[in-house]
Parts: C-alpha cells; sequence; structure tokens
C-alpha cells in the first residue's frame, strides 16, 4: 500500500468492466466487432434525445440547473411521485458510490449475495465496513431468507439486484416487498433496478407503495440500459424527500451533466414510441437468442433482462476469448464464480446471428478466424 492510503482501500479490487471495441481492435486488428459484454442497447440513444443533446452542447459552457427540477418531476411522475422523491447522479454506480458514503462506516456490516454486481463489494470495503455474502440457492436465484436472517445490530444495507446480474433472474414480488417492510429501524434495502424495464411491471414490487410506507428502502435506476444512455451516465434514486435531501447533501455538487440530463429529459417526454419499439426487439431477441443456446447443448436460466446467462461443458475463458478472436466481445463469468457459464448481451438481429455463428464454429472446434 502507498503510505498515507486508508487501509479499507487495499481490502477493494478495482471494478473489470466488458471488453470495448476499441481494446480489441488495438489487441487484434480486427475490423468487424460485435460487443456482447456490457449489455448497452444497440437501439439507443433514441431520436429525440438525439436531437436535445446536440443542441445542448452549446451550453455546456455553464453548469446546469443544480435543483434538476425537469428530470426528477419527468422521473417522478412514472412512479405516481413528486420531484421531491427522486435523486439524480452520475450513472446509477455514482448514486451507489454516494450511499455507501450514506450510510456505511468502519464496523458497520453490509449485506449481499455472493453472485452480484460486483460495485456493491467494493463500495462497501472501501467505507470500511463488513461484509456478508450469502450463497445463492440451488438454482442459482438470490437467498432473500439468509439475507434478511443475516441482519444483526451492525447490519446498514441490503444491497439487492433485482433483476440480479449476472444470472438475470426477477425476484418474486412479494418477497422483496416483504424484505423491505421487515427490516429493523436503520437498517436499509438499497434496491438495483437498473434492469428492471427489461421485466414485466406486474412483476415488479411497489416501490412507490413501499417508499409511501416508509420503508428503509431507497430504489436506484439508470439510463443506461433501456434507454439507450450508457455513455452519458445518468441515473437516480428513489426515496423518501427526507433521504432525498441527505443523499443530495452528501453527492457532489452538480453530479449530472447537461448532456445526459438533456437526452434523458427528452426521451422521458418524446421517446415513448421509439423506447417501446426497442425494448419490444429486445425481449423477442432474448427469447430467440436462448432457443438458440439450448439448441447448442448450453444451459440458461430465465432471463428478465437485456443479457442471457449460458452454461456449456466448457471452460467459459477459453470459449469467451475463441469468440474474441472471431471478432465477438462477450463476458465469461468466472470472476463471479461461474466457470463454465457466460453472459451474453442480447444485441440486434444481425448482431445476434453473428454471435451464434461464431459460437456454433467454436463449439465445433473451430477458434480461429471469421465467423
Amino acid at each position: 500500500m502507498i503510505a498515507g492510503v486508508r487501509k479499507a482501500v487495499g481490502a477493494a479490487t478495482p471494478y473489470v468492466p466488458g471488453k470495448t471495441v476499441e481494446e480489441v481492435r488495438r489487441e487484434l486488428g480486427l475490423q468487424k466487432i460485435v460487443k456482447l459484454g456490457s449489455n448497452e442497447n444497440p437501439y439507443g440513444p433514441f431520436p429525440a434525445a438525439r436531437r436535445a443533446m446536440t443542441e445542448e452542447i452549446a451550453r455546456i459552457n455553464t453548469y446546469p440547473d443544480v435543483s434538476f427540477h425537469e428530470i426528477k418531476s419527468l422521473i417522478g411522475e412514472r412512479f405516481g411521485l413528486g420531484p421531491e422523491w427522486v435523486a439524480i447522479s452520475h450513472g446509477a454506480e455514482g448514486m451507489l458510490q454516494t450511499l455507501g458514503k450514506v450510510f456505511l462506516e468502519p464496523g458497520d456490516e453490509a449485506i449481499l449475495s455472493r453472485a452480484t454486481y460486483g460495485l456493491y463489494r467494493e463500495i462497501s470495503l472501501v467505507m470500511g465496513a463488513t461484509l456478508k455474502e450469502i450463497m445463492l440457492k440451488d438454482d442459482l436465484s438470490v437467498n432473500l431468507r439468509e439475507m434478511e436472517r443475516a441482519i444483526t445490530g451492525r447490519t446498514k444495507l441490503l444491497w439487492l439486484n433485482n433483476p440480479n446480474n449476472p444470472t438475470g433472474m426477477l425476484l418474486p414480488k412479494k418477497s422483496v416487498e416483504n424484505l423491505a417492510k421487515r427490516l429493523p429501524r436503520g437498517v436499509w434495502l438499497v434496491l438495483d433496478e437498473a434492469y428492471a424495464e427489461f421485466a414485466s411491471p406486474e412483476e415488479l414490487p411497489s416501490v412507490a407503495k413501499l417508499l409511501e410506507a416508509e420503508c428503509g428502502l431507497i430504489v436506484v435506476r439508470t439510463f443506461s440500459k433501456a434507454w439507450g444512455l450508457a455513455g452519458a451516465r445518468i441515473g437516480y434514486a428513489l426515496a423518501r424527500p427526507e433521504m432525498v435531501r441527505i443523499i443530495d447533501t452528501v453527492s457532489e455538487p452538480f453530479n449530472a451533466n447537461r448532456i445526459a440530463i438533456a437526452g434523458a429529459s427528452a426521451s422521458l417526454k418524446e421517446d415513448e414510441e421509439a423506447f417501446n419499439q426497442a425494448l419490444a426487439a429486445t425481449v423477442r431477441e432474448r427469447e430467440r437468442v436462448t432457443k438458440a443456446l439450448r439448441d447448442m447443448g448450453g444451459e440458461t436460466l430465465p432471463s428478465h433482462t437485456n443479457f442471457v446467462f449460458v452454461t456449456f461443458q466448457a471452460d467459459a475463458g477459453e470459449v469467451s476469448g475463441k469468440l474474441l478472436r472471431k471478432g465477438v466481445i462477450v463476458r465469461p463469468c468466472g470472476g463471479w464464480g461461474f466457470g463454465s457459464s457466460l453472459r451474453v448481451t442480447v444485441g440486434t438481429p444481425e448482431q445476434n446471428d453473428f454471435f451464434l455463428g461464431a459460437l456454433r464454429g467454436v463449439l465445433a472446434g473451430d477458434g480461429e478466424g471469421g465467423a
């Protein structure tokens, strides 16, 4: 460790994102590259967002409205809440980092699933908290009962990703709602719904009702996935107004940029049709890709996201490496403890065809060359 750096920092490890197109092009010199490793939306940004972001460049020399009133109002309307129930952030990750600062101190406990979004672990460790990592059930679903049983007098946060990354599975609506209602005072559930738009609305927890019932709940969402604005980096939280005031106090000032705000606001106001068309296309392709993977001998989990978790009787690192040489980026899941599993983003029909063709070649023993 470098002298002077907090000891807790040494316990954390850097987040490892999926490979970028630029990185693969530099390394392998390929021209055609299909990126299916970072769960990005190939259909975004949508038309109104593109126009608004382009126009906003002329105002980029000034800070945005620090109250974020318009975007907060637009988000709140979608959930039947006022703007005072919404906090804005630089991506969902920015909100998660802020929540770590709000709640966690050395000696506190944070509870999370063993196989879930890795940033929860690193945020908790950097803040000096002790981790309790709960194993998945045999069907690879998150074990809410054991997470609740793990709560002690030192517990501050439960990190819950629903649908879960990397498995794509959705928790039963009532189970999540009951957990939120039973939390002891001073224990908070951070419900990360980054992929919620890809799930059926009736299967998701009733967020507004839980918040109005004064549950210890904070819901985090993002414009990166279903809204196609990953590079703009804008996310938000839904919480009771008194908690939003605390979040806004701890957050850095102007913690979302003008271009991101303009794009997200325009999409909420004018891009509903394009959004719904992209969502429907992703769900159709998710089913088609899932069936194709099963036909190749893969075991898939039921996905409620824009990716598919698939397991083959092969080393996922080797399979992903061979796919990479064919110009396809996917995410091997060895870092989550699944050495034979891949997480594959659902792309356009053309991207998915390219991936499936490449995978057939790899599984047939043709690990080099084009698909």
